[in-house]
């Protein structure tokens, strides 16, 4: 009887902690004490180690067991701790080999019939571990195909406590059980939803071509069945591939909120759209016990949609004005501080009143005027003016659905690339690679770039009250992603012209 430990991994949004497992045996009254800030899902440990153990024929010895979780101030949540704190204690007992144990990660949870069952957060659990320096962790078979997409490192896959027991040099013969799988990916299917479908709305289709080049926010206003969901549907297609360490990024964030990575990385943007009865905790992220990722942590390197923007509660959507500022969602709790991935594309969509008809031919809208007023004014100015590109949408009409809809998601993507990457030569000394991510500092720096009297339009709008200093470096972010579209070193007149009407399209 001794000491035995091993290493597990403990997850607070994107940041993983490495926790020492320690167990001690001694010949005091049989018992099982666990200690370590453990939560209650932490604390049946206890219980299941105990059951899986002897289900698995190596059962825990008769002594008393106390098993450490260090750092001991950190809180530590979940049960993927299970097998750690098995295989520390079999080490401790003499039945597995103490520095074999000590020399691998281990994450997964306990069956009381001695199988290992998947946990959610193995991709960013084994990250944290690489990057620790170990070179070897024990999953749960159902994880093996995701803890296998970490280069450099090794990922063990075991499906029984019996199987863990016996790689660590336990004297017990191999017994097959049926593998817990995880739940399968979802099979990639081919999008299509062609922006070629969009007819009648050329100046929409420009703008979204203009928020993908850029990774622009937009705001859509328009009566229901202007193409609105349309058009916010075809923007993930325009946007480039991730770039591998945003697949890693979107992937982790997946596996974190329990959803299937399977076998490969992301390799596509994600698209989320939350109902408008969505909670501040489902938009963002939280939770009573373990920090989830929210719509907006999952939408990292995609677009975010919000359909009926207005009918979402103010103090939700206030929520998003801190990761728009940022790029990152913070989750602040008494215990910890959570951190998750937020660049992404915000658009919002909504109807400019209550009966949606306001504006509309043919059409009388039935909404008094200070109705209206209050139904946009959900919406607070805060938020939209961290918004780029609002615009007007109108309902199609039936001659202006006979033009054809013209360019395809293909063609724009690739100019979208085009413009992408000629942003990035620009922004290669800098930490940005897009328009919308470079700062008020790095564009008043550029300003002797532009000719004599291309910024009077703004300077104007700025002195009258129209802009915001926000607006203003927002506006001139666009122009700068206009040229780069066109193929143009540096905006001119026209593209600060155009710049500032997407950002004031909705002002009528």
């Amino acid at each position: 009887m001794g000491l035995a430990r091993t290493r597990a991994v403990s997850m607070v949004g994107m940041r993983g902690s490495m926790v020492e497992i320690e167990a001690d045996l001694s010949s005091n009254l049989p018992g099982f004490v666990l200690i370590g800030l453990p939560d209650a899902a932490l604390g049946e440990a206890k219980d299941r180690v105990r059951s899986a153990a002897a289900n698995s024929g190596c059962p825990l010895p008769p002594r008393k067991i106390t098993v450490n979780l260090s750092p001991a101030a950190l809180p530590k949540h979940g049960s993927s701790f299970d097998l750690a704190i098995a295989v520390a204690v079999l080490g401790a007992s003499g039945e597995c080999d103490a520095r074999s144990v000590g020399r691998v990660v281990h994450l997964g949870e306990l069956g009381l019939d001695g199988r290992v069952r998947p946990v959610p957060g193995i991709l960013p659990s084994v990250l944290a571990a690489r990057r620790c320096g170990f070179e070897r962790v024990m999953v749960p078979a159902g994880n093996l195909a995701e803890a296998a997409l970490v280069p450099g490192i090794e990922a063990i896959g075991v499906a029984s406590l019996r199987e863990a027991a016996i790689r660590h040099g336990a004297e017990l013969e191999p017994v097959r059980v049926e593998m817990i799988p995880a739940a399968a990916a979802e099979p990639s299917v081919q999008d299509d939803r062609d922006l070629a479908d969009v007819v009648g709305n050329a100046e929409a289709v420009d703008a979204m071509l203009v928020a993908a080049a850029g990774g622009h926010h937009a705001f859509l206003l328009g009566p229901p069945g202007a193409g609105k969901t349309m058009l916010a549907s075809r923007l993930p297609g325009l946007l480039p591939d991730l770039t591998p360490e945003a697949a890693i990024e979107v992937s982790s964030v997946r596996s974190l909120a329990g959803l299937p990575v399977g076998d490969a990385l992301a390799s596509r943007p994600p698209f989320e759209a939350p109902h408008h009865t969505a909670s501040a905790a489902a938009l963002i992220g939280g939770g009573s016990g373990v920090i989830r990722p929210g719509a907006a942590a999952r939408a990292a390197h995609g677009v975010l949609f919000l359909d009926e923007a207005p009918e979402y509660p103010r103090s939700v959507l206030d929520t998003l004005r801190q990761p728009l500022e940022s790029g990152s969602i913070e989750i602040h709790r008494a215990g910890a501080v959570a951190t998750f991935p937020g660049q992404f594309q915000l658009v919002l969509a909504a109807n400019p009143c209550p009966c949606g008809q306001f504006g509309s031919t043919g059409n009388s809208c039935t909404c008094p005027p200070n109705t209206r007023r209050r139904y946009l004014a959900r919406l607070s100015g805060p938020l939209l003016d961290r918004v780029d590109i609002q615009l007007s949408v109108p309902r199609v009409t039936a001659a202006r659905s006979l033009r054809s809809g013209g360019l395809s998601t293909a063609a724009a993507r690739a100019r979208v690339t085009d413009a992408r990457g000629a942003a990035a030569a620009r922004l290669r000394s800098t930490p940005w690679r897009t328009n919308a991510r470079v700062s008020g500092a790095w564009l008043r720096s550029t300003r002797h770039t532009l000719a004599p009297g291309v910024t009077r339009p703004l300077d104007r709008a700025l002195e009258t009250g129209g802009l915001t200093m926000r607006g203003y470096e927002r506006v001139l972010r666009v122009a700068w992603t206009i040229a780069d579209l066109e193929g143009v070193s540096t905006p001119t007149a026209a593209h600060i012209g155009k710049a500032l009407y997407l950002r004031k399209a909705t002002a009528a």
